[in-house]
C-alpha cells in the first residue's frame, strides 16, 4: 500500500498523505487532529467532544449551516467525531468538486466562531445527550466499570465528558483548547480517491500551507499503573433487564502483543473489521457463545478490542437470560479463558479467526472513504508502517502466541467486573461479590 502512497509535511507542520485511486469518480477528504479524551483532565472532561461539535457552528466565510448546505449541493456526505486518541472531520464528495472540503476544513482550522450563545446552547445539547443515555443502564454500567480500570489514565473518562464539567467548562477554556490543538502541527490531512497526487498536494498546499502552526502540544505525562487488585461494580437500576461487563487491560496497537490478541478475542468473541465502519461477524461458533448463549445463560455476548495508542481494555459483556445470576455467567466465562491458559487454542481455531478477521478488515477498508479513514487513524494512532503489515503480521500469530497473551492479560487480580441488578432482585450473596 505504501508505493500508492504521496506523502509529504508542510512548512507549518501539516502532515499529508494522499491515495489515488480511480475506481470511480470520487474523493474522500480527512483531517485527524491528536486531541481526544485521551489527553483530558478533571475539570475539563468532554473539552474535545465539545469542540469538535462548535466547528460545526461556523466562520465567517460558512455561517452555520452554509457548510452542510453546500455539500449536500454538491451530492457529498460529511461528518465529525471523536474518540479517546483523535478528532476527525471527512467529506466524500465527487472528484470534481473535492476543493470544497479543502476550503472548509481549512477554513474552520483557524476561524471557528464559538459565538457565546452558541456555545451555552450546546452545553444544553450535550448534557441532554448525556441524560439521554444515561436511561440506558448498560450504559451506565460501562462508564462506572471503565472509569473503575484505569485509576490515572484519560481514557477512564466519558468521551462526552462527565456532567460536573459540562456544566463548568467556559466559552473561553473551548477556545482555548481550540487555539492548542486545532492547528496545522497537530493535524494529518488525508485525501483518497480520484485525483492525480501532484496537483492534490498544490491544492492543499494552496489551502493550508499559510496556516500558522499552533503552540507546542503539551505532552501527556500520565501512566496508568498496573492493576493489582481486582475491582467490582455493583449498579442497581429500573431496568429489569440484568447485564454483565468485565474488562481487562490490553495491549496498544503499536505492542507486540497486540495482533495475538486481536486473534484471542477472535476466539473468544467472533472477528471484527476493528475500523470505523467495520462489523463483526455473526457466528455463533466463537467460544462464548457457545458457553453463555447456547447453555441459556445469557441472550448475547459480544467482546470488543480495539487499537489505542496507550493501553486500552478489552471487555467482555452480556444480557442475561431470566432468572440467571450473574454469578454463573462470570463462572462460565472464566471456565472459557482458562481453559485456553491451560490448552491453548485448536488449529482450526486459528485458521477461522485469522481468515474471518482479514475478510472483516477488508471489508471495513473498501471503500476511497474507508481507505482515508484508515490511513489518517493508523498515522496517528500507530504508523503507516502498521498497516501495510497488518495482514502479515496478523498471519504470523501462532497458537502459542494467543495462550501466552491469554496467560498474560486474563488475570483475576486485573479484572474489573460489572454487575448491573434491577432494584428488589439481589440474590443473597451478590452484593457481597
Amino acid at each position: 500500500m505504501l508505493d500508492t502512497l504521496t506523502q509529504a509535511t508542510l512548512d507549518n507542520g501539516l502532515q499529508v498523505i494522499l491515495r489515488p485511486s480511480h475506481r470511480a469518480p470520487v474523493a474522500s477528504f480527512w483531517v485527524f487532529y491528536r486531541v481526544g479524551s485521551r489527553i483530558e483532565t478533571p475539570g475539563c472532561t468532554g473539552v474535545s467532544h465539545w469542540v469538535e461539535h462548535m466547528l460545526f457552528k461556523g466562520t465567517p466565510r460558512y455561517p452555520r449551516g452554509e457548510f452542510d448546505k453546500a455539500v449536500a449541493r454538491a451530492g457529498g456526505v460529511f461528518n465529525g467525531m471523536t474518540a479517546q486518541d483523535w478528532t476527525v472531520y471527512f467529506e466524500t464528495l465527487p472528484a470534481d468538486r473535492i476543493e470544497l472540503a479543502l476550503q472548509v476544513e481549512s477554513d474552520r482550522m483557524v476561524n471557528a466562531v464559538f459565538d457565546p450563545q452558541e456555545t451555552e446552547l450546546e452545553r444544553t445539547v450535550i448534557l441532554s445527550e448525556r441524560e439521554g443515555s444515561e436511561n440506558n443502564e448498560f450504559y451506565r454500567l460501562h462508564e462506572e466499570v471503565q472509569a473503575a480500570a484505569f485509576l490515572e489514565h484519560g481514557y477512564r473518562n466519558p468521551i462526552i465528558g462527565w456532567p460536573s464539567d459540562l456544566r463548568t467548562l467556559t466559552r473561553e477554556a473551548l477556545y482555548a483548547h481550540y487555539r492548542t490543538y486545532y492547528a496545522p502541527n497537530n493535524a494529518v490531512v488525508v485525501v483518497a480517491g480520484d485525483f492525480e497526487p501532484d496537483a492534490m498536494l498544490a491544492q492543499v498546499e494552496q489551502s493550508f500551507g499559510e496556516l500558522k502552526p499552533g503552540p507546542a502540544v503539551p505532552p501527556l505525562r500520565i501512566e496508568e499503573p498496573p492493576q493489582r487488585a481486582e475491582r467490582r461494580i455493583l449498579l442497581r437500576g429500573q431496568d429489569p433487564t440484568a447485564y454483565f461487563l468485565q474488562v481487562f487491560h490490553a495491549p496498544p496497537a503499536l505492542h507486540p502483543d497486540f495482533f495475538p490478541f486481536v486473534v484471542l478475542d477472535s476466539v473468544l468473541g467472533g472477528a471484527k473489521g476493528m475500523g470505523l465502519f467495520g462489523g463483526g461477524t455473526n457466528n455463533r461458533s466463537n467460544r462464548l457463545y457457545r458457553a453463555l448463549v447456547e447453555r441459556q445463560l445469557t441472550v448475547d455476548v459480544a467482546t470488543s478490542f480495539g487499537p489505542t495508542i496507550d493501553p486500552g481494555l478489552f471487555s467482555i459483556s452480556a444480557t442475561l437470560a431470566p432468572g440467571v445470576d450473574h454469578r454463573q455467567v462470570e463462572e462460565a466465562i472464566w471456565n472459557e479463558l482458562e481453559a485456553i491458559q491451560r490448552q491453548g487454542v485448536t488449529a482450526a481455531e486459528m485458521a477461522k479467526a485469522i481468515k474471518q478477521t482479514r475478510a472483516q478488515f477488508a471489508y471495513s477498508s473498501e471503500s476511497v472513504t474507508y481507505e482515508a479513514y484508515w490511513l489518517g487513524f493508523s498515522q496517528v494512532v500507530a504508523t503507516l508502517d502498521w498497516l501495510a503489515n497488518w495482514n502479515e503480521r496478523l498471519q504470523a500469530v501462532t497458537a502459542e502466541d494467543v495462550q501466552r497473551v491469554a496467560n498474560l492479560y486474563l488475570q483475576r487480580c486485573s479484572q474489573t467486573v460489572g454487575y448491573y441488578i434491577p432494584d428488589g432482585n439481589i440474590p443473597d450473596g451478590e452484593a457481597e461479590a
